[in-house]
């Protein structure tokens, strides 16, 4: 019995010791949607690395790229395929990417570029063993077809397979596209084409960058002719100004504009009208700086609300930490056009240093756009611009710091919808991927950062490569290495009851008093409920009480009574005659429920578990179970809980169960998955959100 005890009371007090205060923008999942196989998906026998996607609304197909193939996937259900093109390497080629000392299974053509280029034909344009090829390719009566007009594809797409880069088609078949040009991967440009304005090669440009994204920014809202109109380059570079010991990433965003035609004699054939700014979604000053990895634009009728979202994943460390931040587009835009610059300085020439720019700036305004070839009058910008790309400031995001911050398996892309509630307001839900295979539904409620729930895509744990959202369809749509995942924005339909619905807080969802479901706010009747900000669900009818489980209580025997939360952000109480209960050496409280230990007479009765979730200024009080003991006739055979070899059992279960929470609280301490939070400020205990790896197989608790 003291045996018994004394492990019980090692695994609390494991556990206790195991949490910390979290940081107040850490968020858990309030709901963990575990893998099951009704989503609809795509994958293909022998085809490997998807890895590009194009969602074509206007001809209601999904363009997936993998390696040396293109399929059409219905977008209403991409298991549905409608039509593929082969676009394989030559043997030739292939013995020549070998003969050069690359991986055989790199010299293949893995789909890398794929664009809208009108109506029904696309760009494409893939590795090619190390030697980048791209084809127009047409979807006509059902059918892909490659025309067969092959072009050069370096500085248009990668030599390498598994290098990052972005590009962007606008409109008049205008690529713009940030990658190497070289075999050996260390030429970084910026590239349009078909002119091939460039950047210059030089490390002032881009240090050994890693691409990331690029969108256009109409900006022209007093110029018919586009004049204003920008291309905003998010990457990361290994950053000249903090050179000291040891290298630092920092995150960056350029801009180039998008009628910039080039230098007459200084800057001949390029940009003229590149800057780059740092952005700041530092944890703390002290802090090395995240580096930034997806980017999504929340466009704006007026270009200048529009709203960049973006994923940054702290340096390497013990405990891996994911943020999202948004910056303004015109917050960006004041930094190039209002801030000083940063230049390079020599000290005793021994090393340069890199200060903020005292000097004149000339006129134009480096970076401004000209909107004609240059002439004379502006060598001093241009010579002025050669030198000095680097902005003083760094971009602050638009709430100060991050609107979320993650702990455990890292973030890898984002989509972000608008949905109108039914209080009228529009509310920002961003979708974002994991390393680990999930997508995070996420929403800031008045400052308050809610995750809705984390819905596990795959059943493997597979990073999300890439995510595109259809607004129409109300899809979001996944890809790892290993095939596509079909998800819609919502399934209203998980909350059973109309307190479930309520607490999700979910803006696509609202109960129905009419038809007494959760359903789409975009459907529901006059008589539905939402409560977004508070989670108020005291409109809703009362639950039915839960039905008491009558026990047999066997004096000496160990009880277990088993109860869990009805969310990860909620927390058990036990109630015995009206007494919360507390731990001691009689009762142990476990994830899973309670354990009473030797229990005797005294211990009959009734037992209530109750769950408590607090959102907002308000606490939500559930019982979700409810134990009856009574006491067993001395002759009694019938033995509910442990009978007498039961001891023996429950210390073995009992020392299975700690040293188990043991490696589970060493790996997720190293990886970072730990997390610890209170519901409300009385209470004592704390709760630490299930390992989804862990979890696979335990059913969803909504």
């Amino acid at each position: 019995m003291y045996l018994l005890s004394a492990l019980s009371l090692l695994c609390g007090l494991m556990l206790h010791g195991s949490c910390s205060a979290p940081n107040p923008l850490s968020s858990i999942r309030r709901q963990t949607v575990h893998y099951h196989n009704e989503l609809k998906s795509f994958r293909e026998d022998g085809i490997f690395n998807y890895s590009t996607m194009v969602v074509r609304e206007d001809l209601g197909v999904l363009l997936l790229g993998a390696r040396e193939v293109i399929y059409a996937l219905d977008l209403n259900d991409i298991s549905v395929k409608k039509t593929v093109v082969y676009w394989r390497v030559t043997e030739e080629k292939e013995k020549e990417c070998i003969g050069k000392g690359v991986y055989e299974a790199e010299c293949r053509n893995y789909i890398r570029t794929l664009h809208k280029l009108n109506e029904t034909t696309m760009y494409v344009c893939g590795t090619n063993a190390f030697s980048p090829t791209c084809d127009y390719m047409t979807f006509v009566d059902g059918q892909l077809r490659l025309k067969e007009e092959r072009e050069d594809g370096k500085g248009k797409c990668p030599f390498d397979p598994f290098q990052r880069y972005s590009s962007l088609m606008v409109a008049d078949r205008i690529l713009y596209s940030a990658t190497y040009k070289n075999f050996l991967g260390n030429d970084p440009v910026l590239q349009r084409n078909p002119d091939k304005l460039h950047s210059e090669q030089s490390s002032k440009w881009f240090n050994d960058p890693t691409f990331v994204h690029m969108e256009f920014v109409g900006e022209s809202f007093e110029s018919q002719d586009g004049a204003d109109d920008k291309i905003y380059l998010f990457f990361s570079e290994n950053a000249m100004e903090y050179d000291f010991y040891s290298k630092v990433v920092m995150s960056r965003v350029a801009r180039v504009c998008k009628g910039d035609t080039g230098g007459r004699l200084i800057l001949q054939k390029k940009w003229t009208s590149f800057l780059k700014a740092s952005l700041d979604c530092s944890l703390s000053e002290a802090s090395l700086p995240p580096i930034v990895q997806d980017v999504f634009l929340l466009k704006n009728d007026d270009w200048r609300k529009s709203i960049f979202y973006t994923v940054f994943t702290a340096p390497s460390s013990l405990f891996q930490t994911s943020l999202v931040c948004a910056f303004n587009v015109s917050a960006i835009r004041d930094i190039f056009n209002e801030a000083k610059f940063k230049t390079e300085v020599s000290v005793e020439n021994i090393y340069t240093k890199w200060v903020t720019h005292a000097g004149e700036v000339p006129v134009p305004r480096p970076g401004a756009c000209i909107n004609k070839t240059p002439d004379s009058s502006h060598d001093q910008t241009l010579q002025f611009l050669q030198k000095h790309q680097l902005m003083d400031e760094a971009v602050q995001p638009m709430t100060g710091g991050p609107l979320l911050i993650v702990k455990g398996p890292l973030l890898t892309r984002i989509v972000v919808d608008s949905i109108m509630a039914l209080d009228g307001k529009n509310y920002t839900v961003m979708f974002v991927g994991t390393e680990n295979g999930y997508v995070n539904k996420a929403v800031n409620y008045g400052g308050e950062m809610l995750i809705v729930e984390g819905i596990q895509l795959y059943e493997e744990p597979v990073p999300i490569s890439t995510l595109r959202l259809s607004e129409s369809k109300g899809q979001i749509y996944a890809v790892s290495e290993f095939g596509a995942v079909q998800m819609p924005v919502s399934n209203c339909s998980r909350h059973a009851t109309c307190v479930d619905c309520v607490l999700a807080r979910d803006p696509y969802c609202a109960w129905d008093l009419a038809t007494k479901q959760c359903s789409s706010v975009t459907g529901v009747s006059n008589t539905a409920l939402q409560s977004l900000k508070e989670g108020d669900s005291t409109q809703c009818p009362q639950l039915d009480p839960v039905m008491a489980v009558n026990l047999v209580l066997v004096p000496g025997n160990n009880i277990q009574l088993l109860c869990q939360a009805h969310s990860n952000l909620a927390q058990v109480h036990w109630r015995r005659s009206g007494q919360i209960l507390r731990p001691n050496d009689k009762y142990h409280f476990a994830d899973w429920g309670l354990l009473i230990v030797g229990a005797s007479t005294s211990d009959a009765g009734l037992y209530i578990c109750d769950s408590v979730e607090q959102t907002a200024d308000r606490i939500h009080n559930r019982t979700v179970g409810s134990y009856q003991l009574q006491l067993s006739p001395a002759d009694s055979t019938t033995v509910t809980s442990v009978d007498q070899d039961g001891f023996k059992v429950a210390v073995i279960l009992l020392s299975l169960t700690c040293f188990s929470m043991m490696a589970v609280i060493i790996w997720t301490w190293s990886k970072g998955h730990l997390q610890c939070f209170k519901v409300a400020p009385s209470t004592s205990q704390s709760q630490v959100e299930r390992n989804p790896l862990e979890s696979r197989h335990v059913q969803n608790r909504i």
